[in-house]
This record gives C-alpha cells, structure tokens and sequence, in this order.
C-alpha cells in the first residue's frame, strides 16, 4: 500500500502539469492567427508559432487567413424585364484583420454569406435576362466591389465572385430558342437580299458598259460565240441584233405581197367581183 500512495503522488503531479501545459500553451499554424483576450479585453494578435496564456485570465480564438470557398445558394429573383430566374455563385474571401473579423461581426463566414445573397439579387434584379447571359464578367465585378466595400468594417477581403449558373423555365428556355432561331431566319434573309442586290449591281453595271462601248458588245457577242462551240452541241443558234435583221425582214415581207395573184370572189348569181390587189 505504501509503495502504491508513493506512486499515485507522481502520476498525480503529471497529470496536473499536462493539464497546465494544455491550458497555456497553444501552438498556431503558419496560416493561422490566434486574437488574444485578457479578462476579456482585445490584448492583440498572435501568431503563428508557440503561444503562451494565463489559464483563466487569457482567451484565445483562432482565426484561418486562408481563402475560403463558399457557395451561394439558388437565388429566386425576377429580372428588369420581369422573367423569373434562379442564380447561384461561389464566392472567394478571405480575413485580412483578424481582430474585426472577431470583434466586428459574429461568425463572419455565415454574415459574408448572407451580405452576398442579398448583393447578388439586388445587382442581378436590375439588369435584363440578356444581359445577366452575356455580360457576366461585369454583373461579377459589381456584386464583387459592392461586397468587398462593405466587408471592408469585418475585415474582411472578397477576391472574387463567380455566376455560376442561370435556370431558367421550361417556357422561358423554348421562348429564347424560338428568338434565336428567328434571329438567325433573319440574318439569312438579310445576307440573300444583299447577294441580290449587289449581283444586280453589277449587272447593271456590264450593261451600261457594253452599251456605251459598242466594241465591247461585239466582243461579249464572240466570247458568247466561243463558249457555244466549245460545247460540242450540234445545234447552234447565232444571235443577232434586231436592226440588223429588220431590213431583211422588210423585203421578205414585200415579195411576199407581190407574189399573192389577184382571185375574184364569184358570188351567188355566177357574176364575179373585181380581183382584190
């Protein structure tokens, strides 16, 4: 019994070093910073590395200067031109002054979360839907500075915000389908119209030409005539000017005339009539 007592008195010594040494020394990692109270009062900063505290005097709470990922959850808003949308986004900070970050706010992790919500309904709810799906980069800056201006009082540094998706309804998503096609209906018809135009352009163009320049028409007339016999066609029709065909016309049509003979008309009683000429 004796030697047993003998041995508790050393073990109980033990114990209530380790438990000292627990309660004083706190080690903080490199990217850790521990806010120091004393009697419940702001005593500075420490850290990282070995700390040493008062037990029951002095309090420490660690804060990570890490950057933290966070997600913002689906945001129901409607959009300046009233569509209905659901948005979420992933925002990046981190504490730059770990003494606001634990006096200014509490928990600043779930107070920067909330503060992003309400910024990204209010930023997105004054844009229209073609802009929230074309211009994220700059709907990101915004909801990033106005979040970065009033975390500034926690301590808070936002490095980014990132719009990460827009839903939007099953009408809505058919809607802007039916835009787009229709668009691009558009577009076609517009780029077939300006074909046209600019292909009448430029025919008109050669016919002025040729019908300034007669030496032109005659060699439009041969190249037209090459063309044809390189063919291998075993008809081929020579076009002709009209002027120069007309005159030909005009004596064929008068020998024609001449050539007619004069044939009485007899009439009902066997009289005839005198020959037409």
């Amino acid at each position: 019994m004796e030697s047993l007592a003998g041995l508790l008195g050393p073990v109980f010594i033990i114990v209530l070093m380790l438990f000292v040494a627990s309660a004083c020394v706190r080690v903080l990692r490199q990217y850790e910073r521990g806010v120091m109270f004393t009697l419940g009062r702001f005593s500075g900063v420490r850290g990282p590395g070995l700390i040493l505290l008062i037990p029951y005097i002095q309090q420490i709470v660690r804060v990570d200067l890490r950057t933290v990922v966070m997600e913002i959850p689906h945001q129901d808003l409607i959009s300046k031109d009233n569509v209905s949308v659901k948005v979420d986004a992933v925002l990046y900070f981190h504490v730059v002054d770990p003494e606001k970050a634990i006096i200014q706010v509490e928990q600043y992790g779930a107070a920067t979360n909330m503060l992003a919500q309400t910024t990204l309904r209010s930023v997105l709810g004054q844009h229209e839907l073609d802009e929230m799906l074309s211009k994220r980069a700059t709907l990101n800056t915004d909801v990033q500075d106005i979040l970065d201006e009033r975390t500034k009082a926690w301590g808070i540094d936002v490095s980014a915000v990132e719009i990460r998706d827009i839903q939007l309804t099953d009408n809505m998503v058919q809607a802007i389908a039916k835009q787009a096609e229709a668009e691009r209906d558009r577009r076609a018809k517009i780029i077939h119209a300006d074909a046209e135009f600019q292909a009448a352009q430029t025919l008109t163009d050669a016919a002025t030409i040729l019908a300034t320049v007669p030496a032109a028409m005659q060699l439009r007339y041969l190249q037209t005539l090459t063309e044809i016999g390189g063919e291998h066609n075993s008809t081929v029709i020579f076009p002709m000017p009209l002027d120069v065909v007309k005159p030909f016309l005009d004596i064929l049509n008068r020998d024609a005339a001449k050539a007619i003979p004069a044939t009485p008309i007899p009439l009902a009683n066997g009289a005839k009539t005198p020959a037409l000429s």
